[in-house]
């Protein structure tokens, strides 16, 4: 499930303008080596207005929810290597300068043991790095995080001690309640800002169990 909105304003609201730039969000990059070959593939695009404005852009994979806010205009040049073109030049034969949207995405070191599980109590560490798509050239950095745990299934959220421990990469400490004060699992709520601005919440509703 996607959506993606001008903030404060519905996407249909917005005034028709002389340039106009065509976002394109795919599942992922097999669509353009299937449009390679000969095949088929279905691409979701936006119009959108050419002058800077916030979006909003919300997705939902496997239960985990992740929303991101970010700013963007249309490129003035291209900003993708060409070796990994736009999927709007392969799949659309769009023309005009492309380039990745400032999306941040959240890789996760869990810490899990073999059986993914965490010992109960006491305090855990957990490492998340933001990171942008490699297609683009002069991303921003991720300058803080937030982190909140739930252990009764998302009713309640507890924040997390977090600090900064490299470029674009945080740890923080979850506080481990019994196991049987956490029957369902622990739930992480992690949200990150960068320099431009543009900010992530990702919800993960079973992120590990605790034995």
């Amino acid at each position: 499930m996607t959506e993606m909105r001008k903030e404060n304003a519905p996407m249909n609201a917005a005034e028709p303008s002389r340039w106009r730039r065509k976002v394109n969000l795919a599942a992922s990059a097999a669509v353009a080596m299937l449009a390679l070959v000969g095949c088929k593939a279905d691409v979701i695009s936006y119009d959108l207005p050419a002058e800077s404005a916030r979006y909003t852009f919300q997705a939902e994979t496997n239960g985990v929810k992740t929303a991101w806010e970010y700013t963007s205009d249309r490129p003035t040049k291209p900003d993708t290597p060409t070796s990994q073109p736009c999927i709007a030049d392969v799949v659309l034969k769009e023309t005009g300068p492309c380039r990745p949207e400032p999306l941040i995405f959240l890789r996760y070191d869990l810490g899990l043991d073999l059986d993914n599980t965490v010992k109960a109590g006491g305090v855990h560490p957990i490492t998340v790095t933001g990171y942008y798509q490699d297609r683009l050239s002069t991303p921003p950095t991720v300058t803080e995080l937030r982190a909140e745990a739930s252990f009764d299934g998302g009713k309640t959220w507890q924040p997390a001690s977090t600090q900064a421990d490299g470029k674009n990469t945080f740890t923080t400490r979850i506080e481990q309640p019994k196991r049987d004060d956490a029957p369902g699992g622990v739930a992480l709520r992690i949200t990150a800002t960068d320099s431009a601005g543009n900010t992530v919440k990702q919800t993960i509703p079973k992120a590990y169990r605790l034995r």
